[in-house]
């Protein structure tokens, strides 16, 4: 009987303390010296023949790719929340089990969130440019003014752990809190915030309108001409979720009208290349999809990733399995 740890190839080099966990704990190759993308990560599949699959979004698995997953793969376990870049139904099928790493990564997400409404409504891009550029002169007293964030009304579309986290972090601000959500939270969970059953009920009342939800490429826009139209003029416009829940060109539209005041993204519907129409304008705060960047988090991810392919290969419960 085989006493060999188990088996498993990953897209991208882990963070330390998982590299020296992957020693210790599993029979695996050398660390990618870059990110593999999805044939190199299938050719090494196919000769290194692993139990797991360790990715992320930088080598998706759908349609055909899930088709020439060798037999052994039993779990595919992704460093990330987000599920865009695999085909579950297609894994399933073949009975190969899929898990995530959600839950972990939900404090940073938020924080970053708020950095993204202060750093829209306060104009640090634009603060930022100047200074790099050389600050040759003194502001009048209207020069370069921005939003107050305290007190102001934040919209939050999707209310769930991200959706929530950002909503404790900005009563620190002593903002009201309206949100629109699948369905309404209990009360506790709510902690006084204003629940919208349309999102176009909620709109006209943003002041700052931050998207906490999950994205189809295949779905239509949620923000587009018309729902930017919704928001009060002048109002912030916050995207960490999914670019493909943005129409840019609506977006574009609404920041060189002054619809928009500002906005502030982290996600773009072309990664890891944004619309260059967006990256010009000089009133948007942005940032390269980098929500659970931390250590701390990025370190929490990669471990959990690594206990789902531990518990799998001993015939334990998963700790974040996905099942949809």
């Amino acid at each position: 009987m085989s006493t060999e740890a188990p088996r498993l190839i990953r897209s991208i080099r882990l963070l330390n303390a998982a590299e020296d966990r992957i020693k210790t704990e599993f029979t695996a190759p050398p660390p990618p010296e870059k990110s593999l993308k999805t044939p190199a990560l299938l050719e090494l599949a196919k000769e290194f023949q692993p139990f797991a699959v360790v990715l992320t979004n930088n080598a998706p698995l759908k349609g055909k790719d899930v088709d020439a997953l060798p037999e052994c793969v039993k779990l595919v376990s992704t460093v990330s929340v987000g599920l865009d870049h695999l085909d579950i139904p297609a894994l399933h099928a073949r009975g190969i089990a899929v898990s995530n790493t959600p839950n972990v990564l939900t404090d940073c997400n938020a924080d970053l969130s708020m950095m993204l409404i202060l750093a829209a409504c306060r104009r640090a891009a634009e603060y930022y440019t100047l200074m790099k550029n050389g600050w040759h002169h003194g502001l009048g007293m209207g020069g370069m003014l921005g939003h107050r964030v305290t007190g102001k009304r934040l919209g939050i579309v999707g209310m769930g752990r991200i959706g929530q986290a950002v909503a404790k972090r900005a009563r620190g601000f002593d903002m009201t809190i309206l949100y629109h959500n699948r369905s309404r939270l209990s009360a506790a969970e709510e902690a006084g915030a204003t629940y919208f059953e349309k999102l176009e009920d909620m709109l006209p009342h943003c002041d700052v309108l931050t998207l906490h939800m999950p994205g189809s490429p295949s779905a239509p826009p949620l923000m587009n001409s018309q729902t930017f139209s919704l928001l009060p003029k002048g109002s912030v416009f916050v995207n960490a979720a999914r670019g493909s829940l943005v129409d840019e060109d609506a977006l574009i539209e609404a920041l060189e009208s002054g619809h928009l005041f500002g906005a502030g993204l982290d996600v773009y519907r072309q990664e890891p290349n944004p619309n260059p129409r967006l990256t010009a304008l000089p009133n948007i705060f942005m940032t390269p999809h980098a929500g659970s960047a931390t250590i701390e988090t990025r370190t929490a991810m990669c471990m959990l990733a690594l206990d789902n392919v531990e518990a799998l290969a001993k015939g334990l419960p998963m700790p974040t399995p996905v099942t949809v």
